[in-house]
């Protein structure tokens, strides 16, 4: 008995089988090999067509199938994880109008943000805990106005994990979970948030029919097993954006719990119990996969841009040449806790929605020629992520959300020791490290939907742990004076 996992992403689409009972995975693939292409029109836009990820879901659903030696009836259900935010369109027919809006596009910030000026930000922010900024509802307010002749024929819209369920099923639905990142879901009526729709005047019928997260969604039309070579039938029980998938990817279900990523930008993604938000909406509020008009589960996103990327600039232009990341690790941990006293603001990936959406760029502080090496330079950068990181945390502490725990997946930033002790020395938190991924954890939603598990935990109860960090209290106070010098910096060049 197997389960089969869907990662929709950007950059590529992966698919993992994994077998049901022993919970390992046994075969994953992803396509295409080189980074997907992003149509970029004109400056801040990004567009992906989404028959693309289709045909990429098909080549890696093939080679999984070749690989394994499965056979097609022995898959029990089909997960669905996705990049969040994007916006598909479709009409009567189930053809898709015009490109994907995606994540990364900005164009609609500007809708946004008018949105939230005019039906007022106290009501924005208590219904949809957030303000409508750069989410789907206003990319659609922008195809409306731009491209009327396109919006005229829209039947349904979607985000683009509901656009591969049409594919496989031939049926059109969303969730909970999917409306509000898309700032379509009113969670002080739990509702649509019909005054949201009403401001931009979008007709209800635009909306698809809404399932639960964990639940039948549909089942693989003939067409789509024809394609994909699996059995029709297969039911599809279970669907989330990615961020909320990766918790779950990490057994994270419940309030003050945290899951973690640092890749080329970096996440701290933790579980709220109790409707909430941030007045300065510094952070996103969504809702989780568990959550119900019963059980208030929330997922607070903190997002921060310039993660991996600076980590990646520094190895490019400051470590000396042909250096491995694990090297680079050796050369800071040369360095103290504190880097000597250099402190590095790493906000040079763009507008950080943290800082309230200002764009203080990177910057580098204390340098002291005479007393600096590459080493103190490599160690501040990475500090200067954790403490970003922390900066962040503080605000979801602020809405409630204790953080004691983090689970992470052992890779990117969370390989480095430097990174990890750092992290859990200035939080006061323990790290939890695990071996995991999006589209495993996609196939094993998929088996709590379908009731091969009865709840997460027995879903994820091989989950491999590979490495726990404590704090070190020795050191605390170090890395808290440092964090201290680091957050002072911070503060004095935002009220510049």
């Amino acid at each position: 008995m197997f389960l089969l996992g869907y990662d929709i992403g950007s950059s590529s689409v992966k698919a993992s089988l994994v077998n049901a009972e022993t919970g390992k995975c046994v075969s994953s693939a992803f396509f295409p090999k080189t980074e997907a292409n992003i149509i970029a029109v004109n400056p801040g836009w990004a567009e992906q067509d989404p028959e693309s990820w289709w045909e990429n879901l098909k080549l890696a659903t093939q080679a999984i199938m070749t690989e394994s030696g499965v056979s097609a009836a022995e898959i029990k259900a089909i997960g669905i994880s996705y990049q969040m935010h994007g916006l598909v369109c479709v009409d009567k027919d189930q053809h898709v109008l015009r490109p994907a809006i995606i994540w990364c596009d900005s164009r609609a910030v500007p809708y946004g943000q008018k949105a939230f000026e005019t039906i007022g930000e106290e009501r924005c922010l208590s219904h949809l805990l957030n303000s409508p900024g750069n989410f789907t509802a206003s990319k659609l307010a922008w195809i409306k106005e731009n491209e009327p002749a396109i919006y005229e024929q829209i039947y349904k819209i979607m985000l683009p994990g509901d656009y591969i369920a049409m594919k496989l099923s031939g049926e059109i639905c969303t969730t909970v979970s999917g409306l509000s990142e898309g700032m379509f879901w009113d969670f002080k009526n739990n509702r649509v948030a019909d005054f949201l729709m009403d401001y931009y005047g979008f007709d209800s019928s635009l909306i698809a029919d809404i399932k639960p997260t964990f639940a039948e969604q549909g089942r693989v039309n003939a067409i789509a097993a024809k394609e994909l070579g699996l059995k029709e039938g297969t039911p599809i029980t279970y669907r989330a954006g990615d961020q909320p998938n990766n918790a779950l990817s990490l057994n994270v279900f419940n309030p003050g719990e945290i899951a973690s990523t640092a890749g080329t930008s970096g996440v701290v993604y933790g579980v709220n119990g109790e409707v909430n938000y941030d007045p300065q909406s510094r952070v996103n509020t969504f809702a989780h996969v568990n959550h119900t008009i019963d059980q208030t589960r929330l997922g607070v996103l903190l997002c921060i841009n310039g993660t991996g990327i600076l980590n990646s600039w520094v190895k490019r232009n400051i470590a000396p040449e042909g250096i491995s990341y694990n090297e680079m690790n050796v050369l800071a941990s040369k360095a103290p806790i504190g880097s000597a006293g250099i402190s590095i603001l790493p906000f040079g990936n763009g507008a950080e929605r943290m800082l309230n959406n200002k764009e203080i760029g990177c910057s580098i502080r204390g340098l002291d020629f005479n007393a600096h090496g590459k080493h103190h330079i490599i160690r501040a950068a990475q500090e200067g992520i954790v403490f970003s990181f922390k900066y962040g945390i503080d605000i979801m502490e602020q809405m409630g959300i204790p953080v004691k725990m983090i689970h992470a997946g052992h890779a990117n930033m969370f390989l480095s020791s430097i990174f990890r002790n750092t992290l859990a020395g200035v939080t006061g938190a323990t790290i939890e490290l695990y071996d995991t991924d999006g589209s495993v954890g996609a196939a094993k939603g998929a088996g709590i939907g379908a009731g091969i598990y009865k709840d997460n935990n027995e879903a994820f109860a091989t989950l491999d742990k590979l490495d726990v960090i404590e704090p070190n209290m020795a050191k605390r106070q170090e890395y808290a004076d440092a964090y201290a010098k680091w957050k002072y910096r911070l503060e004095k060049s935002m009220s510049k």
